[in-house]
């Protein structure tokens, strides 16, 4: 099957919120990412399945602005070109990244933690001092990431998995656009897996979302579009079966 894809101006039309399209990136000679598109709408979670080497990383680093294109178009929420800008730029703009291994606070609590993660323009004495939205808002995430009942634990007294979820909490303080979420459930019990994927699927209720992940029971669970990355682009893509059933990823990826 010969893919063709897209250009900017037809993709516009659809209006994604993301739009990646002939991105190659070499080190040293080896081409991490080769001739890369794909799109993401406003409101959809993708999976994106490949094995190790696939480019998977340097794709996020080069949506985030950690790394630059040699060629190729990257662009947000229809015309904004994320090559011309840097990381802090591209996160001002609504694009938050969690990384595999959560960076959180230990020392500090659970509240405090989704309180530094608040944007400086809404500052976190704001809901110490009666700020009812930001107080609100707080809420809400401990809520939505379901440690509501540990506010006042030391974020160092949580198991792994619930350290993966206040770090998502902190990522959603800062009311991003577009999710970035590599392996969210690298070390995690069978029940913590099930919990987080019930947590992105109400993530993505609100905010488009990029799942990076090898857990293929993970992925089912999250029951989204697929794409398969292999060799820097794209190998495969559409529902769990649909690629499952593709022989080229079997053959370098999933195994017989």
């Amino acid at each position: 099957m010969i893919q063709v894809n897209p250009t900017h101006a037809e993709v516009a039309e659809k209006s994604p919120i993301l739009y990646l399209n002939g991105v190659s990136v070499s080190f040293d000679g080896f081409k991490a990412l080769n001739g890369l598109s794909f799109y993401v709408e406003p409101g959809e979670m993708r999976a994106i399945i490949g094995p190790n080497g696939a480019g998977k990383t340097t794709m996020m680093d080069v949506i985030t602005g950690k790394t630059r294109p040699d060629e190729g178009d990257v662009f947000f929420e229809g015309d904004i070109d994320l090559t011309k800008l840097d990381e802090a730029a591209i996160a001002n703009l609504g694009i938050g990244r969690k990384f595999q291994k959560p960076t959180v606070f230990d020392n500090h609590s659970v509240i405090d933690n989704l309180m530094l993660a608040v944007p400086a323009r809404r500052t976190p004495f704001l809901a110490l001092l009666g700020d009812d939205e930001s107080a609100d808002r707080l809420s809400e995430v401990l809520v939505t990431i379901g440690l509501e009942n540990r506010r006042h634990h030391l974020a160092g007294s949580l198991s792994h998995g619930q350290k993966q979820w206040l770090e998502i909490g902190m990522l959603l303080c800062q009311d991003p656009k577009l999710l970035l979420v590599d392996e969210p459930v690298a070390g995690m019990t069978d029940a913590e897996t099930e919990q987080t994927a019930s947590l992105l699927r109400r993530i993505a209720q609100d905010h488009s979302v990029v799942v990076v992940e090898h857990d293929m029971t993970f992925v089912r669970d999250l029951d989204v579009r697929v794409t398969v990355l292999h060799e820097g682009s794209v190998l495969s893509e559409g529902s769990l079966d649909q690629v499952s059933a593709d022989e080229r990823v079997i053959d370098v990826y999933l195994g017989r």
